[in-house]
């Protein structure tokens, strides 16, 4: 039906911008991480905490990677999800996926 159509177009549309947004948070995060480290980069200081830092870099660090891997599994999961869509070979659900990265990377 045409509402249907509109409704999986508009998903789609929504999708893909979320997407772009998600790799954009990927993007601030690895930027946090960056800044996370310690100046030093050498061996003991990234495998020994300060003794008395709660906020330790290896644990700031440790908690930006992880926000990372969560950001990547979503990311992936959500690129693959509008894959499948646009292989239905529709023209509508292809215009609403490039329509929605181009909104999302423009926003």
């Amino acid at each position: 039906s045409p509402a249907g159509m509109v409704l999986s177009v508009l998903v789609i549309l929504l999708l893909s911008m979320l997407y772009e947004a998600i790799k954009m948070g990927k993007a601030l995060l690895l930027r946090r991480a960056l800044l996370a480290l310690p100046h030093s980069l050498s061996q003991e200081s990234l495998m020994e905490p300060e003794e008395g830092d709660p906020g330790s870099a290896q644990g700031r660090w440790f908690g930006y990677h992880v926000g990372q891997t969560l950001f990547h599994v979503v990311q992936v999961v959500l690129g693959y999800l509008v894959m499948l869509a646009v292989m239905s070979y529709n023209a509508w659900i292809f215009l609403g996926a490039i329509l929605g990265s181009t909104l999302g990377y423009f926003l």
